[in-house]
Parts: structure tokens; sequence; C-alpha cells
């Protein structure tokens, strides 16, 4: 009689095989370069709302309505950017690291963390998602009202 496994017991014996680790080996190394240019960019978007501010700062006059001049609210905005791009993309970086370990080593905890980090890497873009289409809906909307007359 032919013994059969329950699905959840399948994957306990699931292996990576040759081909796979080569697409996986190949997919870390794409997640560090896209991480990398990540990161060059958030060192840019900081670059420049420091610059902004700087200018922003040096230009205000006494009449301007913020301490820092108008340069404040577009440099918060950019440090605000950088910080919600930086979670993902160090997820991003992490899974990439730990695959290349992973594979190198042949340590079974170091994939598993991986997986973990690109888990973690798709559901923050996956939140970020939701909240940027309700964002824009609430725009769309706010707008919509401002066109008739009646602002909220």
């Amino acid at each position: 009689m032919m013994e059969t496994n329950s699905p959840f017991e399948q994957f306990e014996e699931l292996r990576i095989d040759r081909i796979s680790r080569e697409f996986l080996a190949e997919t870390a190394k794409w997640a560090n370069f896209l991480s990398i240019l990540g990161f060059i960019g958030i060192g840019l978007m900081v670059i420049v709302a420091l610059f902004v501010l700087v200018i922003g700062a040096s230009t205000s006059t006494s009449a301007s309505f913020a301490p820092l001049g108008g340069g404040a609210f577009v440099s918060i905005f950019y440090f605000i950017v950088a910080g919600f791009y930086f979670v993902p993309i160090n997820y991003l970086y992490k899974f990439a690291s730990n695959m290349k370990n992973a594979i190198r080593t042949n340590n079974q905890s170091s994939l598993t963390t991986s997986f973990e980090y690109i888990k973690s890497h798709y559901k923050f873009i996956g939140i970020l998602t939701i909240v940027m289409i309700g964002i824009y809906i609430l725009m769309i909307l706010w707008m919509m009202f401002a066109a008739f007359g009646r602002v909220m």
C-alpha cells in the first residue's frame, strides 16, 4: 500500500536542486545590486534634503511664514520619504547577504533567514502600496470636493 504524506509534511522534504540554487544565487546578486542603488538613492535624498534646508534657511526673509524658510517643509518631506525607503531596501540587502551566505556555506539557517527578510520586504511594500492607494483616493476626493466649491 502506498503511503501518502499530508501537504505540510511534503514541505519538510523540499530540497533546493542545482538549478534552483543557481537561480537563487543570481537573484541574490540582483537584490544586492538593487539594494546598493537604493542606499545610494537614500543618501542622495538626504543630501538634497539637507541642501534644501540650508538654502531655504539662508534665503528666508523675516516675512517668511516659517523660521527655516519654505525649504523646511520640502526637507522634512524628503527625510520622511528616505525613512520609508530605508526599511524595504534594508530588508532587500539583508535578504541578499543572507542568501549569498546560505549558498556559499550551505547553511539552512541563513537560507531561512533570507526568506524571512524577503517576506518582510514584500509585506512592507504591500502595506505601503495600500496606504499610498488610500492617500491617492483621499486626494482625488478632496480635489473633487474642492472643484465643486465644498472644501472639506
